[in-house]
């Protein structure tokens, strides 16, 4: 019995039946004693090893927008596993609740660290994921995620970050990165200034990283999500275009990476 068989303690399938091109499978996994349910999915037309995607959601947790870009994924061949950042698959739409969620992990990154790494250790022993072709993305809270998983030095061979949180409190640790950083960024996100991305790209050229920033004029926070509303004034939007962009940018880095 492989490693991840023994800390799976369930698979319930979801929306669909095991003769579907893609199936979703909710996987319980642990980290000490707090119990985690991240969002496998996958293409089950044959036994094929293919590379891994991480995904890392935004502080609103594990919800019906990031299983579609879950199975959206899995749907061009890869496998993919959203890690459970807050523990219990624990979601929220509350504007009131996720900033309370969030902030735990936001002050204790080594804790936010940890809390990807087990999703990527659960990703990388699945049987079928090939274990040297592995990506770790994340959106808005997610994509502070991943980059932590980065200035972990995560044994990745890519990170992608969208519209997510550039900051970190020890910039110094951006030594630690091995793996190739994209960031996609909203040109007019009011939570991401214009100082957070300057230090951002000195974090990344001090210490030598072989990082890229998109950034897409007139998109603010949160562009790649349709629930975001269409009222950029509020700083939280969604834009077709920056969306479009964005995750035609990710699949040259995935090519680039996974080659």
């Amino acid at each position: 019995m492989s490693r991840l068989s023994l800390i799976v303690c369930a698979l319930v399938l979801v929306g669909g039946s095991a003769i579907a091109e893609v199936i979703g499978l909710d996987i319980v996994y642990r980290h000490g004693d707090q119990r985690l349910v991240g969002y496998l999915a996958y293409e089950v037309k044959d036994n094929r090893i293919r590379p891994g995607v991480l995904i890392c959601p935004e502080w609103w947790g594990i919800n019906d927008y990031v299983r579609q870009r879950a199975r959206e994924l899995a749907e061009l061949g890869l496998m993919v596993f959203v890690c459970d950042i807050y523990g219990d698959s624990t979601s929220t739409t509350s504007w009131e609740e996720a900033p309370k969620l969030a902030k735990p992990f936001y002050e204790d990154r080594d804790l936010m660290r940890e809390r990807v790494a087990i999703g990527l250790w659960t990703l990388r022993n699945h049987t079928l994921c090939d274990k040297g072709r592995i990506a770790a993305i994340g959106y808005c809270f997610g994509g502070t995620c991943a980059l932590e998983l980065a200035r972990s030095g995560a044994e990745v061979q890519g990170v992608v970050s969208f519209h997510g949180g550039l900051n970190t409190p020890d910039p110094e640790d951006a030594k630690n990165i091995k793996t190739k950083v994209l960031v996609c960024h909203g040109a007019d996100d009011p939570f991401v200034n214009a100082d957070e991305v300057a230090a951002f790209q000195n974090e990344m050229r001090d210490a030598g990283v072989d990082w890229q920033m998109n950034i897409y004029g007139g998109a603010v926070h949160s562009f790649t999500n349709p629930v975001s509303g269409d009222d950029p004034s509020t700083g939280v939007a969604y834009n077709v275009d920056a969306d479009r962009r964005s995750w035609d940018a990710m699949m040259m880095f995935f090519e680039e990476i996974f080659k």
